[in-house]
């Protein structure tokens, strides 16, 4: 969260991709921050993860991440 604040303070748009896991925690950082920080959530865990499965994460996450960075 810091890293992505950072670079949008920056002038540098970007979203941030993290395991539907970590959502409550990164809404709480923001707030800390003082900032909402475009997300896209992708399925908990990855670790372990094949490069198959991997694909079909990013896969699913593209559109979204996308969408996400050309909004801004």
């Amino acid at each position: 969260m810091h890293d992505i604040t950072d670079l949008e303070r920056r002038g540098l748009p970007g979203v941030f991709v993290a395991t539907t896991q970590f959502i409550d925690g990164a809404e709480v950082q923001g707030k800390a921050l003082g900032f909402d920080a475009a997300a896209v959530w992708v399925e908990h865990p990855i670790q372990d993860r094949t490069d198959d499965e991997m694909v079909t994460i990013a896969d699913k996450a593209i559109d979204e991440l996308l969408e996400q960075i050309t909004k801004q």
